[in-house]
């Protein structure tokens, strides 16, 4: 009989949510947390309803504003540009280095909000804060290489991603476009993450950064984050749906942009033999249940070799620990040792188990379903936000699972008897961040792996976005604009010599690094 789970001490949402009164009284009231704009925090918005994936309960939902606040935020982000923008090198630096130091002393309350808002294991949510931190230090202490000959924008840099990674996607990118010489704004992500990132900014306000951090409906705020004439730069990451109307509102104002959008990173087996290998790593690959840009959710697997792959994937499989992040057997025991938690959301929860119900009634074949008596929760809690581990062999073309990435943890495979087969699976939504071909013979990589369409191809081991100077962008429909990653985000983000070429795609040409 499994014991009895109870909540870890000191780490309930009130808990996290009276520290987050104490450290920054400024930035959260009793019932709300306050949007940053002008220099302020400001007590404006219609504080929108949330509740956490971990277990249902209430916690801080965005203050949204309409879209004239908004763009008059973007008016008063200007005006601190034009100061910011001729601060000398070496007292940007200083200030973001400050800000590190103090994200660091308070690395266990942002991990702590992570967790509640949405819903990630300790260790990934204390990765997630740590990498933030440690990538834009890698910055400070070499930036001034990045910035010779350049400029900062003419406008500040907006801000709009997704919830996954609050802090070492955009709290990084924020910090190290302001260290370039630019003033920033941030879009709270809507369906998660927004006390992480206003406890994240009220610490980097303090030590003087030109930050704004506003929310609000993509619809209704698009016109002054992405198409408003102040905004110097618009960095989005998130869907192709929302990322393509984006995508056309800079294309036709000619405004710089990076634009992160998905793709169906897929895993290919071709003449392969280390199974144990392939083994060892499945498990990693549903880490955070596989809600991030560089999943691998498609497996593409040479026919004669489906046994053996299915001997070695299988078992690993089976090994997943799914469960409620902060759930212990004693108050006191160190924090759990899970693969994944909760997904983002119960509709979310609800679509995946839609669409592996409908492609497994158009002929998709489960070949593994785990039980939610398999995991780790508090009695009677709500985990209608939970999906488990989920293998499909061959989901039908007319299922989304055949050609888009799931963002949760469904795995698909498909099989394929030639190299053609092999390259047009792994190719089959036009494009990717990220992809591995696992073959023994290394003649066979060198000659496959640049017919796939993803912008970093492993041999055999997974890719990730990267940190530090490891460059990141997308082929085909995965990515517009500049690439990221290295120096290529400080020229993303500032102003060359006449006629400057930026790596990445572009409407009007691609250029690989």
């Amino acid at each position: 009989m499994a014991p009895t789970l109870t909540l870890k001490t000191g780490t309930s949402w009130p808990d996290a949510w009276r520290r987050c009164l104490a450290v920054a009284p400024e930035a959260f009231r009793d019932d709300r947390v306050l949007n940053l704009w002008n220099g302020a925090w400001q007590d404006d918005g219609r504080v929108l309803p949330a509740v956490s994936p971990v277990d249902g309960s209430p916690i801080a939902g965005p203050p949204r504003l309409d879209g004239t606040t908004a763009h008059r935020a973007v008016c008063a982000a200007l005006d601190q540009h034009h100061a910011w923008r001729h601060l000398p090198l070496e007292e940007r630096r200083t200030r973001v280095a400050a800000t590190l130091d103090a994200l660091a002393e308070h690395r266990g309350l942002l991990a702590l909000l992570l967790v509640w808002e949405i819903g990630k294991p300790w260790r990934l949510a204390q990765a997630d804060v740590d990498r933030a931190i440690d990538g834009v230090r890698w910055y400070v202490d070499g930036i001034e290489p990045m910035l010779a000959g350049r400029a900062p924008l003419d406008g500040p840099v907006s801000n709009i991603a997704s919830w996954n990674y609050p802090m070492s996607v955009l709290v990084h990118a924020v910090l190290v476009q302001a260290l370039a010489g630019n003033a920033v704004i941030a879009k709270t992500p809507t369906d998660g993450g927004v006390a992480c990132l206003t406890l994240a900014c009220a610490l980097a306000a303090r030590e003087g950064i030109p930050v704004t951090l506003v929310s609000g409906s993509g619809g209704e705020l698009s016109q002054a984050l992405v198409r408003a004439p102040e905004i110097g730069c618009v960095s989005f990451v998130g869907g192709r749906d929302t990322g393509a109307a984006v995508a056309t509102a800079v294309a036709d104002l000619g405004k710089r942009h990076v634009l992160e959008q998905e793709g169906l990173n897929t895993w290919g087996i071709w003449n392969h033999s280390d199974w144990d290998t392939l083994t060892a790593v499945i498990p990693k690959l549903f880490d955070y249940g596989k809600q991030r840009c560089t999943a691998y959710p498609r497996f593409v697997v040479q026919r004669h070799l489906f046994d053996a792959f299915l001997a070695a994937y299988l078992p690993a499989v089976r090994t997943l620990r799914v469960g409620h992040p902060l759930a212990v057997e004693q108050p006191d025991d160190p924090y759990p040792e899970l693969d994944f938690g909760p997904v983002i959301n119960a509709a979310k929860a609800k679509e995946l188990r839609d669409q592996v119900a409908e492609a497994i009634e158009r002929g998709a074949v489960p070949l593994h379903r785990a039980v939610p008596d398999d995991g780790r929760f508090l009695p009677g809690q709500d985990t209608s936000a939970y999906v488990q581990p989920v293998t499909l062999l061959n989901p039908p073309s007319s299922s989304p699972l055949h050609h888009a990435e799931p963002f949760g943890p469904v795995d698909t495979i498909v099989l394929v008897d030639t190299e053609a087969e092999l390259l047009a699976a792994m190719n089959a939504s036009n494009g990717a961040l990220v992809a591995t071909l696992s073959t023994d013979d290394r003649a066979t990589y060198d000659r496959l792996a640049p017919q796939i369409r993803a912008f970093k191809v492993g041999h055999g081991t997974p890719r990730s976005r990267g940190d530090r100077d490891e460059l990141f962008g997308g082929l085909g429909a995965s990515w517009r604009g500049a690439f990221v990653g290295g120096d290529l985000l400080v020229r993303a983000v500032t102003r060359g010599p006449e006629g400057e070429r930026l790596p990445g795609n572009f409407p009007e040409y691609q250029l690989l690094p």
